[in-house]
């Protein structure tokens, strides 16, 4: 079944992003009072009467403005109109028409596509405010009442654009997509490797820290295959943190890392790995991600002939507990290697997903123990009495043995190097689950 794409667009401060999440049934979009809050276009799947949907939130439009930042939010919203099949335009039945109201009117007419007129903020219930009607003179045949904060209209809004949206195809995009997490601290470059990904100005882009501000998803299919991409907010020191807005946004980029299935650490190559890269890392490593740590800005590191092997022997240092993951020298300013990132996310994708048979497992616990003999402790020894796979992303075993209080963490390090050795496992974290005997796997 083909996706309808639906597009929220509307001046700053209408209640889109409230809207937004509403339909959606989850808190997508970060909502406040402050006009320009979505910056990014937030895209979100979901399903209405039976008709597979792509929604699309905007950042504000700003018609007339010497912004760069809004400037760069109008063009987000005017590729989201470009994309979409129907567009809710929507309006705040409290500040009745104005002019940008009635510029981002005109542009829409002239875009030719379908347009659903949402006046939002009508939250009495009986007679329609004479304000309303007032709306009629923007020109668009479909007016509709909501109020976005109490969900009253939303639905009559996603009635009529599914009755508005071309007929369905047919055809599906059931095949499992990577979800791929891009995670780093402010100004590392993670909007950009996204738009040369891309081939467009598909985030918004901008030297000021902070300019991402949602989890931003971005559907990618090449010739190495079928992606999503979240672009998400700088992760900075908790300490740092003061604006209400920004702390939403960090929250919203550890939901990314949670919901992703592969995380890309970005490292400015020009600052090194500092503390904080080291917790964003640990954010990845502890959710059980696969990972690619992929150093940006290489094209303004000054190199001799040992400058990449040094470099990455910094890198392992300082992320020793991630020693697992493949690292990646960039540009995403020129594109030097940045296809390569294709070849490692499928490459960490696969091995996370591994399943090993319970034979092979225990062949292996066979031969580890018998190398290396389980510790003891006051004249008891450790006795492994066999282990089985009971999930994947990240790999997870359960091991079984006389008494869980023996099974000390150097020697799960050591179970841990022996599968790698053994099975591969590259660029994924493995969780061993140690349980005594008679306990249940669950």
């Amino acid at each position: 079944m083909s996706k309808g794409i639906i597009a929220i667009v509307g001046r700053p401060n209408v209640g889109k992003s409230t809207f937004f999440n509403k339909i959606t049934g989850q808190r997508i979009s970060i909502v406040d009072d402050t006009p320009g809050v979505t910056r990014d276009r937030i895209y979100f799947e979901t399903e209405w009467n039976g008709r597979e949907l792509l929604v699309i939130d905007t950042g504000g439009i700003e018609p007339s403005t010497d912004s760069a930042l809004l400037k760069q939010m109008r063009m987000q919203a005017e590729a989201a109109i470009h994309l979409a099949d129907v567009i809710v335009f929507m309006c705040d039945v409290q500040t009745g028409v104005t002019a940008a109201d009635r510029d981002i009117a005109t542009m829409l007419i002239k875009s030719q596509k379908k347009v659903i007129l949402a006046v939002n903020k009508v939250d009495g219930v009986g007679e329609l405010p004479p304000e309303f009607y007032e709306f009629y003179e923007l020109g668009f045949e479909d007016t509709i009442p909501v109020s976005a904060l109490h969900g009253t209209g939303s639905g009559d809004v996603l009635d009529r654009a599914v009755e508005l949206l071309p007929p369905d195809d047919g055809e599906s995009d059931q095949e499992e997509r990577i979800r791929v997490a891009v995670i780093g601290k402010p100004n590392a470059g993670k909007s950009s490797i996204i738009n040369r990904i891309v081939g467009e100005e598909r985030v918004i882009v901008s030297d000021i820290p902070g300019t991402t501000r949602d989890a931003v998803d971005t559907y990618v299919d090449n010739q190495y295959g079928k992606y999503v991409f979240i672009d998400t907010a700088g992760i900075r020191r908790a300490g740092r943190i003061e604006d209400r807005i920004e702390k939403y946004s960090v929250i919203r980029a550890k939901m990314a890392v949670e919901r992703s299935d592969v995380c890309l650490i970005m490292i400015d190559a020009k600052e090194g790995v500092t503390a904080q890269d080291e917790h964003i890392a640990g954010l990845a490593h502890n959710n059980g991600k696969a990972s690619v740590i992929v150093v940006n800005k290489w094209d303004l590191v000054e190199k001799d002939n040992d400058t990449f092997n040094k470099y990455r022997k910094d890198v392992y240092n300082a992320l020793a507990y991630m020693n697992y993951a493949p690292t990646v020298f960039i540009s995403a300013k020129t594109g030097q290697r940045v296809d390569k990132i294709f070849e490692l996310i499928n490459a960490c994708y696969e091995q996370a997903s591994k399943r090993i048979t319970t034979g092979l497992l225990n062949d292996m616990l066979a031969e580890a123990t018998a190398r290396v003999q389980p510790p003891t402790d006051k004249g008891r020894r450790l006795k492994i009495y066999y282990m089985t796979q009971t999930g994947v992303r990240p790999p997870t075993f359960v091991l079984f043995c006389n008494n869980a209080e023996l099974f000390h963490f150097s020697y799960q390090r050591y179970i841990e190097n022996c599968l790698r050795e053994t099975f591969g496992f590259e660029g994924t974290p493995i969780r061993l689950v140690i349980k005594q005997k008679g306990e249940s796997i669950d």
